[in-house]
């Protein structure tokens, strides 16, 4: 159990809400207590660069725990994670954990599919995501999503390719963080553009439908016709679900831009 004083004095005070900081990174306060996901805070990470400004660090400073999905640089960074702190707790996939502690993050919880930690009022669930496990010159570990439950329940998918079995996720989910595209023109496996991402939407059907990791990053020098990408994705998952999950209410988000619950 991570039981921050953060998360003890947040408890019951506030409204839920979700704000997408840009690619996968996602504020998600619930009850009080405030996760982010696969922080990544600043210009530049590998041969990437950011797109969109970092919003402002009031947003997504202090938050009781970050959740990583999995090992890829533009989800685990060091870098912003040193910038949130080395005592922040970490939920991370097994197989990560040793490799964390030994860069100086003192607090790991490392979960399998199936594990479960809780975080104030919050329990925190893994589950299967479909993505490459390796990192390039480091550890291997079992790529993850998350289930985010108090009184409301919220899925963040970090990078998945569609599996049938998300339709078993949740019997009653109220938000889906749904990864539509990713951080160029062109999309690799273990990812889902935005027709298969509605198929996603379609399993699960969730309340609302949030896209994210799009618009965020091109590889350096991109020209700035490969911008026009950016915006299409998530334009192109809202047809897609109002065809195949009409029921479902699809809010896109810019970075920096929140919703309530």
């Amino acid at each position: 159990m991570v039981d921050g004083a953060l998360a003890a004095r947040r408890e019951g005070t506030g409204a839920d809400r979700i704000v997408f900081l840009g690619h996968a990174t996602v504020l998600i306060e619930l009850e009080g207590v405030r996760l982010l996901t696969d922080p990544l805070l600043r210009e530049r990470v590998a041969h990437l660069r950011r797109q969109t400004p970092i919003p402002d660090e009031e947003i997504f400073e202090g938050p009781d725990a970050v959740l990583i999905s999995h090992m890829h640089h533009d989800h685990l960074d060091l870098v912003s994670l040193r910038r949130l702190g080395h005592d922040t707790p970490l939920i991370v996939p097994s197989g990560a954990g040793a490799w964390m502690r030994g860069r100086g993050f003192g607090k790991v919880i490392e979960l399998s599919v199936g594990g479960a930690a809780k975080v104030g009022a919050l329990t925190v669930t893994a589950v299967a995501a479909r993505h490459d496990a390796r990192r390039p010159g480091g550890p291997r570990a079992e790529p993850l999503g998350y289930l985010v439950k108090a009184r409301r329940e919220v899925y963040f998918a970090g990078d998945t390719a569609l599996y049938p079995a998300m339709g078993n996720l949740a019997p009653s989910l109220d938000v889906a963080l749904v990864p539509v595209a990713g951080w160029g023109p062109t999309l690799g496996p273990g990812h889902m553009g935005p027709l298969d991402a509605a198929k996603a939407v379609a399993l699960m059907q969730p309340r609302v439908a949030i896209p994210v990791h799009w618009g965020t990053l091109l590889p350096i020098g991109f020209s700035s016709r490969h911008r026009k990408h950016l915006a299409e994705p998530p334009r192109l998952f809202a047809e897609h679900v109002a065809r195949l999950a009409p029921d479902v209410e699809v809010r896109t988000l810019s970075p920096g831009q929140g919703t309530g619950l």
